[in-house]
């Protein structure tokens, strides 16, 4: 099998492809039109984000068996006609899964111990010990929405710092164990001290997180994000912040990750978080270690060779 690749990748990818059987096309500059022109000469297709898989895409690809989309997130692919097709979709969320989840509680750690603030400072001889005093996580309620591998990972690490961790997902059951607990909405409304998002964009979560679902939790909370950014509008996250009903905010996604293309508005709220102390950034970095970009190769030839070659 021919597979074409259009995202740059590590290159521990082509050898592993190829040891499998799969004959590697790698072409990370690759534009969209030349994409469509060349998609009839090969059975599989490996990408991250660069284009939409539509059904424009698709339709071209007759030969196409299999897509493999190294990261977890399938917004940019239109599943329905990859289904109606019969070609295989693989994603590697269990490659980046730790990552993102030490990622995830080293954000949380740097908000409450105001760390980014007070390097600042010190950079500029400011010595406020009382200023920069933090929270602990100790005895904190985390309260995660989705509980896939993502979710899960990030409750395991959470498990050494005395946390008591709920987990909501709408499409999971029976997944309490020694580091989560199985949870309603409901009752991360009331419990939670800082909530968590897990969960894919789609036509139901995006702008899922706005202003009248955050006013539902009993307590002032902190958010952290490391899922997709338009699952939180920019508008509902200032509005909240400026209420109080968020204490703090930690975002490695955006609703709008392409800064120069911002509306006004956007800018307006953009510019509001950028000037918090109570909110830190990362970009869209939480899965994206050294060692997760070999591991996303791993699991993605494993599967294609679970399909194709050991079934």
């Amino acid at each position: 099998m021919r597979c074409l690749i259009i995202d740059r990748m590590h290159e521990s990818l082509m050898p592993m492809l190829e040891e499998a059987g799969i004959k590697p096309d790698y072409r990370p500059d690759i534009k969209r039109e030349e994409i469509l022109n060349i998609a009839d000469r090969y059975e599989g297709m490996v990408v991250r984000s660069k284009t939409p898989l539509n059904e424009e895409l698709i339709s071209r690809a007759e030969k196409l068996k299999f897509i493999a989309r190294a990261g977890a997130g399938l917004d940019q692919i239109d599943v329905e006609v990859v289904r109606k097709r019969n070609i295989y979709l693989v994603n590697a969320p269990e490659g980046n899964r730790d990552a993102l989840a030490e990622h995830g509680v080293g954000m949380l750690l740097a908000l409450f111990n105001n760390l980014l603030r007070a390097d600042r400072e010190v950079r500029n001889k400011v010595w406020d010990r009382e200023g920069n005093r933090g929270i602990e996580l100790m005895g904190k309620t985390i309260g995660l929405i989705g509980c896939g591998y993502m979710g899960q990972a990030f409750a395991k690490r959470l498990s050494g710092f005395g946390c008591k961790v709920l987990g909501y997902d709408k499409y999971k059951k029976g997944f309490s164990d020694d580091f989560v607990i199985e949870a309603t909405l409901d009752e991360l409304f009331r419990e939670t001290d800082i909530l968590s998002l897990h969960v894919p964009l789609t036509s139901e979560t995006k702008a899922w997180i706005n202003e009248e679902f955050l006013s539902k939790f009993k307590k002032a909370i902190f958010l952290l994000n490391t899922s997709r950014g338009e699952i939180v509008p920019l508008r509902a996250l200032r509005a909240a912040l400026e209420s109080g009903k968020v204490k703090g905010a930690a975002l490695d996604v955006l609703e709008n990750e392409k800064l120069k293309t911002l509306t006004d508005r956007q800018i307006q709220d953009f510019e509001y978080l950028v000037a918090s102390d109570q909110v830190i950034f990362s970009p869209h970095v939480a899965g994206w270690t050294h060692e997760s970009y070999v591991k996303i190769n791993e699991t993605l030839v494993n599967k294609l060779k679970s399909i194709f070659f050991n079934g």
